[in-house]
């Protein structure tokens, strides 16, 4: 017996869910892209972790960490550029670069590693718009480059 067309259209829209359904929760402009990785690193979008390669998409939202001595790189649409050592783990909280509408926004929490950050055009066209959160306080970015480390309790 053949299977009717309502049983052909659950098993569709079963299909669709269980895989369309993890791809859209992506289907959103990524704000980067992993540039380097050496040794063991992943990124971490709405709950799917990736092993890091050159060309990963990032996403606000998106953590990113390293493992034992690895070390990942990462540049943002601005071209901001950020490079993580060992045992990192930093989230994008925040990201929107839309120059021609003033729309400007990098915001990243770092719990633990280190970090070295280089200002993109965000910094420079809205300085007060980049902020980096460490678990005892925030840093502003204004222009610049700066290397950041982030002890374990």
């Amino acid at each position: 017996m053949p299977p009717t067309r309502a049983a052909l259209t659950a098993a569709a829209a079963l299909a669709w869910a269980v895989f369309a359904g993890p791809a859209l929760a992506l289907d959103r402009p990524a704000v980067g892209h992993v540039k380097t990785v050496k040794g063991e690193a992943t990124v971490s979008t709405d709950g799917q972790v990736v092993s890091a390669r050159p060309g990963t998409p990032l996403h606000a939202g998106s953590v990113l960490s390293t493992r034992g001595a690895s070390s990942m790189g990462v540049v943002f649409g601005d071209n901001t550029l950020m490079s993580f050592g060992p045992n990192t783990v930093l989230t994008v909280d925040e990201y929107l670069y839309e120059p021609g509408a003033g729309k400007l926004r990098l915001g990243t929490r770092i719990g633990k590693g280190t970090l070295n950050y280089v200002s993109g055009a965000i910094a420079r066209l809205q300085p007060d718009a980049v902020t980096v959160k460490t678990p005892s306080g925030t840093i502003g970015v204004r222009g610049t480059q700066f290397l950041l480390k982030v002890e374990e309790d």
